[in-house]
């Protein structure tokens, strides 16, 4: 059908009807207005130079046009930024006061006429009252209404009609301006104007009230109910609307569920604040701009304002909470967790998770059932299918002590029961007529909710009151509840409006609508013009949740009289915390859900509503395991602790992770903190309830003088005292969290931390959260259960929290937990607890509650106790009571734990302690020779001596150091502070040890791993260390990265670093011994733990150091290893354990006399004397890490050639070149493998450095030949040059190079005296010896190494030595230089005639070295020697002594490698850190003693924690004869030196292995075969020393550190990480008890499993026999071994493979040519990794850089452990062709033997540096 067209007459009278509809619909509009629709020509805008901050938005409705502004007769200017008004109001609209300001008896009112200006949105109301009330001396309220009709006003059950008089000294002064009308309200006591309402107008319409404040400050909080993503307001003009609303949070601005409307601005740093709450329930926004301004605009109802003044924001909240309601006290148990989540599906499941979650002792006080318990979803129905037994549930959870909340909805179902019988509380409902109605009144109103239609319960009707409470009741009867939870109560509909649709008015479509979601007053919920009793919904719309939790409170009032039960509604408005608590709504599980939660929870702590959450784990979405264990662990800290989710998503609750997850693990552990603190949580409840305080308190409000925590919204405090700082981000084990000013203990240990009002980045792992008290508080705690009717019968106690003056304060309210009005019946226990002068004051204020579980405090705890608390003593009325106490003293965190009280709840007591030192917290102020009480209360010390032990010191310090920090200066890599010295505490006056007043501090973070600090003199220069380090050029560490933590403790100073991921304090240095003057420096630190290993070079008994006071000095010495002598080198580093096992190391850069102190405490103190303070640190954490990362710090350790790796022989004594020939003769004779020979200076002419005497005048020619049999030699120099000997060239070149070292200012050589002929050493008497110095001591020069000229001269004589260019066949061809005598030695006391400078040989302190009376020159030249760095800088002696023999190293192995153009190799004897990169070490003039074996081993472990892993002693003994037994026994163990010499000394027997017997030389030939089949895999472990810093001598502790028993063993020891080595160490032994750590270990004899582990096991040993095991999980290469290494080195190679149990295994191969220097650097060799798993074993090249020249292949394999039979092997090769495995026809042999689950692969020919897998079957 075609379409009708229209005449054109038709089409005129159209056109005509529609403008006369158009310009009807405007006069009807203007009418309606009362205003023209044209610009008033009489309004013009005043626009003066408003600024763009200050501008109120004239178009809030709309996008803003230029025409739209006109219309409204506002300022038109646009801006660039979008956000700023671009329409303002002008000067001229609003109201002004017409007529006079008239008195009343509460203030004054005053009416208010409206300016002349054009209207917005129609019905203004030109007259409007002004009512003021001055209602106390903080609260001021004024209200604007309309006198000729009565508006809607809030019938809030609390804010109502004021009928008191005006109060008197008011707080703050009110002026109203008078045209246009304005309020500013000024704070009298400084004069600040608050509240200033003339930035704007007034607008007063019928649906549109607007009133715009100024403020003094942007420190803006509250309002609500929103999702605020921070706490403090963003005043970039943004719109905030309000109107309640069912919609879950979001990062949008939207109108969430409930309303309120009150604000908090903070002023300024004094703390003074002000509040401001507008009482209007109707639909608003708030807009908050950079003004500082705030707008409410409002579409109905009054504006009635309050504004209250505090000095605090906490008072400012109490007087808000006064007018509005107070918070309800909840019942205790509600502050227990509780588990919900929407759909079970059925009681059965919920069964499920109450016993899962009960089985794994989760706290646990309650369960939730959400909807999916009703029939159909309808209220007071269950489900009798899924949920049959729901009648019992709740007897059921009471049985474990818990409770069962139900949920109810407001909406109630218009349709019948399943079984189609009524719903009889929709039918008793509606013959009550309960429900809201339409618009009629009269009608239901229909909306649609979960079961479908509904009816909606008017709250507000008294009737609907009595409805519901007996619908509770009728449910109740059937299924018993103990709370009630309500939901839904905005309230919310899933159609808008009505079933019926809503009206074409004004009330469903307001002129106005604020920036509410949707824009549809009615979406989501009911029609506006709705009724109910208190009104149209239009007006009470926000009020629904607010009158349901009245109803609601109602029927618990019925249901559980004098109880106090449990309501949590969705919905809230002003004062609905007297009723309910409330939780953040439908949440998401996401990382911003969990953050937001936090400013959302200070919201409504500020509302009155302090009983608050987040649904723990978010409500939506699928959580994870790290964002709930996160959120687990922050929630254990929301006053309503839930855990809910949807339905639809993956179970939350704790138990479904698993009994043993870290999740578990660690909601466990923060819900017993909670349950710990809930006295301490339930009394901060109490003071919310009875006088407004917050209990999740903003750090803010206790901290409002530091401007950094006003926007402090990550972490919160319980009240005033505990500090939570939770992680919000994933994947992070850090955050940035704030500590304020205050003392902070951390909860976990009870230590105060050193931070204090600073950023600092916590490190939290996985199962910690930030958790610290504040010190001054006292905190009333009951030891913890799982639940809380559990925790309730159980002991009390306190944690006291001391402050800086050692106070502290604190309370606890106590009653039944559960009954009404115990608060106002005073039916409860009431303490305040104070403590100051070591007195714990228990006040019970109030005691009229007896509590039936007759609870008693029975402990105490005392953080910041600085002395160890030695008595205790209890009294009541004055009266001590017998009690018999325990107290334990933790001194490091300095935590004092009173056990054993039995102290009556709601008794008074006082609590007396007596502190005392405790001896092992004594820091030795007299450290001098002997201390007589005279001298050390000079000092300003304390004398106590202790009789029982003489080791503690009798003198001690009392006071704190002398120095305090000011200000640090922080970067992002390190920080600095100047020190101040306070001169009333210094303790010394002599001009040497008077501390330094210009000292700083620099830290620097260099890596992750390693930091340094450095204390130094920053106006005068001193002395530091010339030793490079491996330090980046600029700090690369990270904060997210860093091990550690670094703070700065002010006052005294101190240093503390602590290890981010346990919290463990390594380094506190904050102790009263830190002193720095020029020639005494002393630090001293506490240590995490009692294991601390290291520090030389002296002779120890064991490897761990002895903590119980004893004091170690480092100066070098000639001092053979004697106990407590300091010996030959330098080591000022060492590493220490941590009780969990994790490793730290330190060192001291400073190379003056030094001692250490150990203490019990566990502290080590320094004291050197001089220098500077320069510390290195490295985190590990592992042992071996620490010292790979130690190495790498000071410089890996040398590579030595593969000769050096083997056997050699010394002795001082060879009468003759013959004699050393015979002795080679004789070991090749014997078959030993054997690869070195030494000379001592016995060869020397006159024991003059490069000479040969006569006797050995075949010495160069002994040397040629030995060297063409594969053989090597090394020979001997001593630093001391004769000078007065006659044609003496290397002392005349010397003299001529200016090499040696003299007297200051002068060019005078110091001269000392060696001998020239041989002294007899051990056994002559003193007198002889200096007889012998007399007639034939040597004027000994000493060439200073630290000069470039002498670096040269040295070369030049090595190579002299070397080539002897003038006679070549003269030339001695040694291969390594071993270097001695060089701590520097000389064989009298400083110098011939005399030290010059008695001051520096014999300083004002001597450190604890041996010969202390003798001063420093013991042995050695005189300190003041004049000495020049490479950059000419001079440098004392007395300074650099200890590195005269690192100095000498490096151009000792220049000189060695320029002549023999071989790697070779170094042996010195005094080391400082980073010799090691040029030299190995022996362990000095040993003696055969059985005790020097351990001690030997000892040594090795310590020098391999040095960075010196070639290493070895003297092997059989240096001095006296040794005997056969202990010589074999040696041999054994000697064979497993990384340096394997055997020398001794002239005068004593030989002890060369063919010396002894047959059987001798049988075992040692033996023992070193094993050695040299095992050298490919030593090589290795030497390679992987040299490269990446690893130990090659490995303490057992280094593999096996979570075994602490491996902390203590020492006379055992490992090869890298596979070989354990379990020498026999005494006298006539024949067994060994050896530790077998846990791990598979294979017999090396015999190639079986052990078949045991982690326990000691007495082993044979006969005489013949060293115990020798190889670790499961590891492959090590070997060789056919042969009489030299030059020889072995072509032998067949193999392979054991020992399988662990997982039947894996690895090893690697490194191989060069064993002597080219710099192989590795140059990558001149190879690297193969060997994997084993399961059955295939894979051999790699890892570089290729190497080929042997002798074709070396793998002949045999030894596969160790392997479970079954084994019938085929092949071996294939990795081709050549796309990489693929190409299987070898090999004409191998295999041999499974089951009972030693060996497999033996022989008669393979797997060439050195290709790929094979080898596979069995």
């Amino acid at each position: 059908m075609g379409k009708r067209k229209f005449s054109g007459l038709e089409i005129t009278l159209i056109v005509l009807f529609c403008l006369v509809a158009i310009i009807a619909c405007v006069l009807i509009g203007l009418l309606a207005s009362g205003q023209s629709g044209v610009k008033n020509t009489e309004f013009s805008p005043e626009c003066p130079n408003i600024l763009i901050a200050e501008r109120i938005d004239c178009i809030p409705d709309q996008v803003a046009t230029k025409s739209t502004c006109t219309l409204r007769g506002c300022c038109w200017s646009p801006e660039s930024n979008t956000s700023v008004p671009w329409c303002f109001f002008s000067s001229n609209h609003g109201y002004k006061v017409d007529g006079s300001i008239r008195s009343t008896q509460a203030g004054f009112e005053t009416t208010l006429t409206r300016l002349p200006s054009p209207s917005f949105f129609g019905n203004d109301i030109n007259i409007v009252l002004l009512t003021g009330e001055y209602q106390t001396p903080n609260r001021f309220r004024f209200k604007i209404t309309d006198p000729k009709t009565h508006r809607f006003e809030v019938p809030h059950e609390h804010v109502r009609s004021f009928t008191g008089s005006a109060a008197s000294n008011l707080n703050y002064k009110v002026d109203v301006k008078q045209n246009p009308f304005g309020i500013v309200v000024t704070r009298v006591s400084n004069g600040r104007v608050l509240f200033d309402t003339t930035i704007g107008p007034l607008q007063y319409a019928d649906q549109f009230l607007q009133l715009s404040i100024k403020l003094p400050s942007s420190n803006i909080y509250g309002v609500g109910e929103h999702v605020h993503k921070q706490y403090r307001h963003d005043v970039n003009w943004k719109t905030w609307p309000m109107f309640s609303r069912d919609i879950g949070p979001s990062g949008a601005m939207h109108n969430l569920y409930g309303v309120q409307t009150f604000f908090l601005c903070l002023e300024d740093s004094t703390g003074a604040s002000f509040g401001v709450f507008l009482m209007n329930s109707n639909a608003m926004e708030f807009v908050v701009q950079p003004a500082p301004a705030v707008t409410y605009r409002a579409i109905g109802g009054i504006l009635d304002f309050y504004m209250f003044l505090g000095n605090t924001p906490e008072q400012v909240v109490q007087e808000y909470l006064k007018l509005v309601g107070l918070p309800a006290l909840p019942s205790y148990w509600s502050l227990g967790f509780q588990l919900s989540r929407w759909n079970y599906g059925s009681l059965d499941e919920v069964k499920r998770v109450v016993e899962r979650n009960r089985a794994i002792g989760l706290p646990y006080d309650a369960q939730i059932t959400d909807i999916d318990y009703m029939e159909e979803k309808k209220d007071f129905t269950y489900d009798k299918v899924k949920f049959r037994d729901l009648p019992n549930f709740a007897a059921y959870m009471h049985d474990y002590g818990q409770k069962y909340i139900i949920i109810l909805d407001p909406a109630i179902s218009t349709q019948n029961l399943v079984d189609g019988s009524p719903y009889g509380s929709y039918i008793r409902g509606e013959n009550k007529k309960v429900w809201v109605n339409e618009s009629d009144g009269v009608t239901a109103l229909l909306g649609e909710v979960w079961p479908g239609e509904t009816v909606f319960p008017d709250f507000t009707n008294p009737d609907c009151t009595s409805w519901w409470v007996e619908e509770c009741k009728l449910f109740y009867n059937v299924v018993p509840y103990d709370g009630i939870w309500i939901d839904m109560n905005e309230v919310s509909s899933f159609i808008k409006g009505s079933k019926n649709g809503c009206a074409q008015n004004d009330l469903n479509y307001p002129p106005f609508t604020p920036s509410i979601l949707d824009k549809l007053m009615f979406s989501k919920t009911l029609c506006m013009d709705a009724v109910q009793k208190w009104g149209k919904h239009y007006d009470v719309h926000s009020l629904y949740g607010y009158s349901m939790a009245i109803s609601t409170q109602k029927v618990i009032e019925a249901l559980f009289p004098g109880k106090r039960s449990f309501l949590i509604s969705r919905s809230t408005f002003v004062g609905s915390g007297k009723h309910t608590g409330h939780w953040l709504g439908d949440n998401a599980a996401t990382w911003d859900h969990l953050k937001w939660a936090i400013p959302g929870m200070l919201d409504f702590n500020l509302f009155g509503i302090p009983y608050i959450g987040a649904d723990i784990c978010g409500f939506f979405d699928n959580t994870t395991e790290e964002l709930c264990r996160r959120w687990m662990q922050v929630g254990a800290f929301y006053p309503f602790s839930r855990n809910h989710n949807c339905e639809g998503f993956i179970p939350q609750d704790p138990a479904v992770f698993g009994p043993d997850s870290v999740l578990v693990k660690t909601s466990k552990y923060y819900l017993n903190i909670r349950y710990t603190l809930l006295p301490y949580l339930y009394t901060l409840f109490y003071k919310a309830h009875t006088q407004g305080d917050t209990v999740v308190r903003p750090v803010l409000h206790e901290f409002y003088s530091d401007e950094v925590t006003w926007s402090v919204d990550r972490q919160f405090l319980w009240g005033p005292g505990l500090l939570i700082s939770p992680v919000l981000d994933p994947g992070v084990d850090a955050i940035q969290a704030y500590i304020p000013d205050a003392v902070w203990y951390e909860y976990d240990t009870g230590a105060k931390i050193s931070v204090r009002k600073q950023w600092t980045n916590m490190y939290l792992p996985a199962d910690k959260l930030g958790l610290h008290l504040r010190g001054g508080y006292i905190y009333p705690t009951q030891q913890p259960a799982n639940t809380t009717v559990a925790s309730r019968k159980n002991p009390m106690g306190l944690i006291i929290a001391l402050d800086d003056n050692n106070t502290a304060s604190g309370d606890l309210f106590w009653d039944d937990g559960e009954s009404t009005g115990t608060v106002e019946s005073k039916a409860y226990v009431y303490y305040e607890f104070t403590v100051s002068n070591n007195v714990l004051q228990m006040n019970a204020i109030n005691s009229n509650f007896a509590d039936p579980n007759n609870l008693k405090f029975e402990e105490i705890k005392i953080l910041g106790a600085l002395q160890e608390i030695t008595a205790v003593t209890v009294s009541q009325n004055n009266v001590v009571e017998n009690a018999l106490l325990n107290i334990t003293y933790y001194p490091l965190e300095k935590v004092a734990h009173i056990t054993g009280l039995q102290l009556e709840l709601g008794k008074s007591y006082t609590v007396k302690w007596t502190q005392k030192l405790s001896v092992n917290e004594r820091f030795n102020c007299y450290p001098s020779p002997n201390p007589t009480q005279e001298r050390c209360e000079q000092l300003g010390c304390v004398w106590e001596q202790v009789t029982s032990n003489s080791d503690i010191p009798p003198c001690y310090y009392i006071s704190d150091n002398a120095y305090s920090v000011d200000k640090v200066e922080y970067t992002s890599s390190g920080l600095a502070a100047n020190l101040i010295l306070n001169s009333t505490k210094t303790r010394a006056n002599e001009n040497f040890t008077t501390p330094i007043s210009t000292l700083r501090l620099e830290v620097k973070y260099h890596l992750n791993y390693m930091l340094q600090f450095k204390i130094y003199d920053y106006q005068n220069a001193r002395y530091e260390v010339p030793v490079p380090l491996n330090l980046p050029s600029s700090p690369m560490s990270t904060a997210k990265e860093r091990l550690y933590e670094v703070s700065v403790q002010k006052k005294p100073f101190g240093i503390q670093v602590w290890r981010k991921s346990t919290g463990t304090t390594i380094w506190d240095s904050q102790l009263p011994t830190f002193t720095f003057s020029d020639m005494f420096i002393q630090i001293s630190t506490r240590l995490a733990s009692q294991y601390l290993y290291g520090f030389g070079e002296t002779e120890h008994t064991m490897f761990r150091r002895n903590m119980s006071w004893h004091t170690w000095g480092m100066f070098t010495r000639d001092q053979p290893p004697t106990y407590k002598l300091n010996s030959y080198g330098y080591q000022p580093f060492y590493m220490a354990l941590e009780e969990d096992g994790n490793a730290h190391g330190v060192l001291l850069l400073n190379s003056n006399a030094m001692d250490v102190t150990f203490q019990p405490t566990p502290a080590l103190t320094y004291r050197t004397t001089g220098g500077i303070l320069d510390f290195y640190m490295v985190l590990g954490p592992t042992p071996e890490l620490v010292v790979q990362e130690y190495t790498a710090l000071i410089g890996r350790p040398v590579m030595p050639p593969y000769w050096s790796l083997g056997f050699q022989l010394c002795r001082y004594g060879y009468k003759n070149d013959s004699e050393i020939a015979q002795l080679v003769e004789g070991m090749k004779a014997a078959g030993i493998p054997y690869d070195v020979q030494y000379v001592d200076i016995d060869h020397m002419e006159r024991q003059l450095d490069f000479t040969i005497s006569t006797s050995f005048a075949g010495l160069p020619a002994l040397i040629n030949r030995i060297k063409e049999e594969g053989m090597r030699f090394i020979i001997i120099l001593d630093p001391a040059i004769s000078g007065n000997e006659t044609n003496y060239l290397t002392f005349s070149r010397g003299v001529q190079d200016d090499v040696f070292i003299k007297w200051p200012n002068t060019n005078d050589i110091i001269y000392s005296e060696v001998l020239t002929i041989v002294g007899c050493f051990q056994s002559c008497i003193c007198f002889v010896f200096l007889l012998l110095l007399q007639i034939y001591g040597a004027h000994a020069a000493f060439p200073d190494f630290f000069r470039n000229s002498t670096v040269g001269w040295w070369k030049r004589e090595i190579l002299e030595f070397y080539n002897n260019p003038t006679n070549p066949s003269r030339g001695v061809k040694f291969d390594g230089l071993w270097i001695d005598m060089n701590e520097p030695t000389a064989f009298l006391n400083g110098a011939i005639d005399g030290c010059r400078n008695d001051f520096l040989n014999m300083l004002p302190y001597i450190p604890h070295l041996g010969y202390r009376s003798d001063g420093l020159t013991v042995k050695t030249p005189c300190m003041e020697g004049q000495q020049y760095l490479p950059d000419g800088t001079p440098v004392r002696h007395y300074d650099v002594h200890s590195l005269y023999g690192w100095s000498q190293t490096k151009p000792t192995l220049d000189g060695l490698q320029s002549a023999t153009k071989e790697r070779g190799i170094v042996i010195t004897r005094s080391t400082y850190p980073s010799s090691g990169r040029w030299a190995g070490h022996w362990l000095g003039d040993n003696t055969a003693d059985w005790d020097q074996l351990a001690k030997s081993v000892i040594g090795m472990m310590e020098f391999s924690l040095f960075g010196i892993p070639y290493t070895g002693a003297d092997i059989c003994g240096f001095f006296k004869d040794s005997e056969y037994q202990l010589c074999l026994r040696w041999m054994q163990l000697g064979a497993f030196y990384p340096y394997s010499r055997n020398h001794n000394v002239k005068g004593t027997r030989r002890q060369d292995p063919v010396s002894w017997n047959s059987t001798f030389e049988e075992v040692s030939r033996n023992v070193l075969n094993i050695r040299y089949t095992l050298l490919p895999y030593l090589y290795t472990l030497m390679y992987d020393a040299h490269a990446h810093g690893s130990t090659v001598i490995r303490p057992i502790l280094h593999e096996f550190v979570e075994d602490r028993t491996t902390w203590e063993i020492y006379e055992q020891f490992l090869w890298g990480p596979a070989l354990l080595i379990s020498p026999v160490m005494q006298q006539n032994a024949v067994t060994v008890n050896a530790y077998l750590p846990n791990a598979r270990w294979y017999d090396y004899y015999t190639d079986e499993e052990i078949g045991f582990r982690g326990q000691f096991k007495l082993l044979p040993a006969p005489l013949e026999h060293i115990n020798l095991h190889i670790r499961g999980g590891y492959i090590l290469a070997w060789q056919r071994p042969a009489n030299t290494t030059s020889y072995s080195r072509k032998n067949p190679m193999g392979l054991t493979v020992a399988l662990n149990d997982a039947l894996f295994a690895e090893g690697q191969l490194y191989w060069d040519d064993g002597v080219r220097i710099d192989a590795y650097e140059d990558g001149v060799y190879l690297l193969i990794s060997f994997t084993a798993n399961l059955n295939v074993l894979n051999i790699r090249v890892l570089h290729h850089g190497y080929t042997d020249p002798n074709n070396l292949m793998f002949t045999e394999i030894k596969v160790l452990g392997v479970p079954t039979s084994v019938k085929q092997v092949t071996i294939s090769q990795n081709g050549k062709q796309n990489g693929a495995e190409q299987t070898v026809a090999l004409s191998h042999t295999m041999d499974y033997n089951d009972a030693k689950k060996l497999l033996t692969i022989t008669r393979l020919q797997l060439e050195l540096g290709k790929d094979y897998t080898v596979q069995w079957s």
